[in-house]
């Protein structure tokens, strides 16, 4: 089945009002920012979130946060992005924050069937008890708190109850696919992507470079196309725009 759609905003375009969100990257680093700027332009807001973070001012998921597009986030870190440490401590945003590898998982049981998983993270922390500020109310005061959840002995250690998660599509960036969907993920660019693959009821994938099908040997892929509904071929300049979210350089000695 080829999967090709002509454009990053045909791809989007069905996306709607209120819709359900797994998006893919580490910070900035393997984010889907082609397929963003085309939500961005397309005007779909009241989104539901869940990335590891949202990204920074101005980029990647940042866009969309700038302009209140989004409803609730769902990740493990909030990073630098002054804009969603405002909204959420002003109220306008509900932020669910949830332990990295928990969040890794809950996108991976979800993609797989998994209703719901026992895990140590969390016991004995307000992750387990509940009482998390999810909203803040224009006071300052919660106005909707994480609640408590089930937590179970298992051989003398306490496990908590932790959901799949799913979402209504998932926004992801590969280096290397077929026109089936078969994803190839760049080192560590392999981060959250194909867990929020699987988690998406529909997956749109851009891609830095397309091969046909049967160049990928199967013991490469690292994504099955049998998760993934649209692809989306960058161009090179596409490809080649990446950003760095904190830059480091070295100052070699006598210089």
């Amino acid at each position: 089945m080829d999967k090709v759609v002509g454009s990053a905003a045909d791809a989007v375009a069905d996306i709607p009002e209120g819709a359900t969100l797994a998006v893919g990257g580490f910070g900035l680093c393997g984010i889907p920012t082609v397929l963003l700027a085309a939500l961005y332009e397309q005007g779909a807001g009241g989104l539901a979130v869940v990335s590891n973070n949202c990204g920074v001012d101005g980029l990647g998921l940042g866009l969309l946060l700038g302009a209140g597009r989004i409803a609730r986030a769902t990740g493990s870190y909030v990073g630098e992005n002054k804009e969603l440490a405002r909204q959420y401590l002003a109220g306008e945003i509900e932020l669910e924050l949830v332990p990295q590898g928990t969040l890794a998982e809950r996108l991976r049981a979800g993609g797989c069937g998994i209703p719901a998983f026992y895990t140590p993270a969390g016991v004995g922390t307000q992750v387990a008890d509940g009482g998390l500020p999810w909203r803040y109310d224009a006071d300052g005061g919660v106005a909707v708190a994480s609640p408590a959840k089930e937590v179970r002995d298992f051989d003398g250690t306490e496990y908590i109850l932790e959901r799949g998660i799913t979402t209504d599509y998932a926004l992801v960036r590969a280096a290397r696919g077929d026109r089936h969907g078969n994803l190839v993920f760049d080192r560590s660019a392999r981060n959250f992507n194909p867990l929020a693959a699987m988690a998406g009821r529909v997956t749109i994938a851009e891609v830095e470079e397309i091969v046909r099908p049967g160049e990928l040997d199967p013991d490469e892929i690292h994504l099955p196309g049998v998760f993934v509904q649209r692809v989306v071929p960058l161009t090179w300049e596409q490809a080649a725009d990446k950003h760095i979210e904190k830059r480091t350089i070295r100052v070699e000695a006598g210089r």
